[in-house]
């Protein structure tokens, strides 16, 4: 019997964690509009030359979100956070791919002043961005956790709060000392002074 304690998409995460097939069916149906979300909010940074669609993008998560074995998604947070992540590093893994490593010479910068940013071409500004922010996490876990939600999940401050449980105030705050954090790194890494 489930509990009613436990919102209806933790609910079915719980099921289907028990190989309840119906229920990781139910689970992609109610799932799949929130997850397609993010995926075009993490796809509207790509170059308009990306070859991976927001649909592709969804399906893939959604198998390694899934298929993982021993993962015990705890709630909605738990399984929309990963789910953020596992589209980053998809098209983290596609830019290397492209193996386009160099620096983008000239191009300007990334702005972090907009919830999404527009790269071009060059996947450089993409792998960029995933270094400083892996090296965020390392610093500051919840401003990195931020960053992720806001900027790469297109959460508002609001919705953010909400879904780590603190108050708009300190994601505000966390958001704009990771912007600024952000910022510098990214000006250092491309030898310009901050």
């Amino acid at each position: 019997m489930p509990d009613k304690s436990l919102g209806p998409i933790t609910q079915l995460l719980a099921a289907a964690e028990r190989g309840d097939s119906d229920a990781q069916e139910r689970l992609w149906a109610v799932v799949y509009r929130e997850l397609h979300g993010l995926a075009q909010n993490q796809m509207a940074v790509e170059s308009p030359a990306a070859t991976l669609q927001p649909t592709a993008l969804v399906h893939e998560a959604y198998v390694r979100l899934i298929g993982r074995e021993n993962v015990h998604w705890s709630n909605r947070r738990h399984f929309f956070g990963a789910a953020a992540k596992i589209m980053r590093q998809i098209r983290i893994d596609g830019a290397r791919k492209r193996n386009r490593l160099k620096r983008g010479a000239g191009r300007r910068p990334v702005s972090l002043e907009e919830t999404h940013a527009v790269f071009d071409e060059d996947p450089a500004e993409t792998l960029a961005m995933d270094e400083a922010l892996t090296r965020l996490e390392r610093q500051a876990p919840r401003q990195a956790e931020v960053v992720m939600l806001r900027y790469h999940a297109g959460m508002t401050i609001d919705e953010t709060a909400e879904a780590l449980g603190v108050s708009p105030r300190a994601v505000d705050n966390d958001w704009r000392l990771a912007r600024a954090w952000l910022r510098r790194e990214l000006t250092a890494e491309d030898g310009r002074q901050p």
